[in-house]
């Protein structure tokens, strides 16, 4: 069992590791201050390949694999959390359904522009009373000649105010069974009647766009409903378990940053005439940190892996999410109390760390729900 990077894996994460240093972190305080997405970053990302990575070049993607993208999330994620859950969601819901479910056609017209970097695109999945039972949806497409009118509300959607297109979720009718069909459709973010606010005062990822969706008898060519119009629930969900794995690659991002901080103010901050870095209280947060983040990292790039080999990777990815999302928690917080009261200051970052990783147990399937995941996949 080989645990080591490719040469290529590991030129990826040490070519986003400087980027991040360089562009994301010196302006991360500033974004979540401000609650500004950062137009500019994304821009230099995507020169940069960065969103097309595990793509094929022949869509404008740079080739990797899921690996080397979880990477360049964790990376990312470590120096800003707003800028990584957008990067995350702009390759994870944005583009990926389309590279996974579109025809050749809606590639060519959609993806190639998103893995290239010169668009966003996002997810249109949650609606106010359809969260984590998504089966819920109540937004509605009616076939009408050559084109289908939907009607609906989505919230809670990441980068929709700066997307080309959306990909939104909309019940279309009833099978043999009686239960909702739910079918999958590329709307254009100027289309009629399609109205995008962003309404919303978060607690955290502040600097990462989240909009709500307002569709008023928008209509779309019959030809951008994506893959199987029955099989829209399927691919949803199939989009979530790999959005999963890169959730959890953001989350130990954060924590990474949050234990760096750490550990290097413990060494710096002298009380009693010592290091707090010699106390042996401090000592056990630091090791139960560093523990947990390699422990989650692994299981990250253990769904990856199996992701990228075509093998079944559901259960990994929840146990990546559930573990990731709540150990990065943990940590921020043990990072919080190391620092004392300096830490419950923006000027440390790390109060801002535990504000932005809380939402990794609350997106793209709450906790709970990784673990109704989990429970299934054993056979329960």
């Amino acid at each position: 069992m080989n645990f080591e990077l490719t040469k290529e894996q590991t030129m990826i994460r040490n070519m986003v590791r400087d980027f991040a240093k360089q562009e994301v972190a010196p302006k991360a305080e500033e974004v979540d201050r401000e609650a500004r997405f950062p137009e500019e970053t994304f821009k230099k990302m995507g020169e940069l390949g960065l969103l097309g990575i595990p793509f094929p070049e022949e869509y404008g993607g740079s080739g990797g694999d899921t690996i080397s993208y979880a990477l360049a999330v964790e990376e990312i994620g470590k120096a800003c959390g707003s800028t990584g859950l957008s990067y995350a969601a702009a390759v994870s819901l944005g583009a990926s359904p389309l590279y996974y479910f579109g025809t050749e056609q809606q590639k060519q017209e959609h993806l190639i522009p998103l893995a290239s970097g010169k668009s966003l695109a996002s997810f249109g999945l949650t609606e106010p009373n359809a969260g984590s039972d998504a089966g819920g949806t109540q937004t509605r497409a009616v076939l009408d000649g050559d084109e289908y009118v939907i009607n609906g509300e989505k919230c809670w959607i990441t980068n929709a105010q700066y997307a080309r297109t959306v990909t939104v979720t909309a019940v279309t009718g009833k099978d043999e069974r009686g239960k909702n069909i739910i079918s999958a459709f590329i709307v254009p973010t100027d289309a009629e009647g399609f109205t995008i606010t962003s309404p919303y005062e978060k607690m955290g990822v502040r600097g990462s766009n989240t909009s709500e969706l307002i569709l008023e008898d928008v209509r779309v060519p019959k030809e951008n409903i994506l893959g199987d119009p029955k099989g829209g629930f399927k691919q949803f969900l199939y989009t979530l378990d790999g959005g999963r794995i890169s959730i959890a690659a953001l989350a130990v991002g954060i924590a990474q940053g949050a234990f760096e901080r750490a550990l290097q103010y413990s060494k710096e901050r002298k009380q009693f005439g010592k290091t707090i870095s010699s106390f042996q209280a401090i000592q056990f947060k630091l090791a139960d940190m560093a523990m947990e983040i390699d422990l989650a990292r692994t299981m990250v790039l253990k769904a990856a892996w199996l992701k990228d080999q075509g093998k079944p990777f559901k259960k990994e990815a929840s146990f990546a999410k559930l573990f990731a999302s709540e150990m990065s928690t943990r940590a921020c917080n043990q990072a919080i109390q190391i620092h004392g009261g300096y830490g419950y200051m923006r000027e440390y970052e790390v109060e801002r760390m535990l504000r932005d990783t809380k939402l990794m147990e609350i997106g793209e399937g709450t906790s709970e729900v990784q673990r109704l995941v989990i429970a299934r996949e054993l056979g329960c």
